[in-house]
């Protein structure tokens, strides 16, 4: 447990900023935009949204499992 502990602190405190955006991709972005397209931005958005919500099911669907097995007992 204590060695969990301190991993974590070692972890936060050596954990450092890093940029998740290619400067590639920004600036493409960046560019569509300007001119008015807002496409490539809204499928960026949708796809990082997509991204976001698979961790989210999968952990209510284990909280269902979870839930119904104690139910039956």
């Amino acid at each position: 447990m204590v060695n969990i502990f301190f991993f974590f602190i070692f972890y936060f405190l050596l954990s450092f900023d890093s940029f998740s955006q290619c400067a590639m991709c920004r600036t493409t972005i960046e560019n569509n935009v300007s001119i008015g397209d807002n496409s490539l931005a809204f499928g960026l958005n949708f796809g990082i949204l997509y991204l976001l919500m698979a961790p989210y099911v999968l952990i209510t669907f284990f909280i269902f499992l979870f839930y119904r097995k104690k139910k039956n007992y």
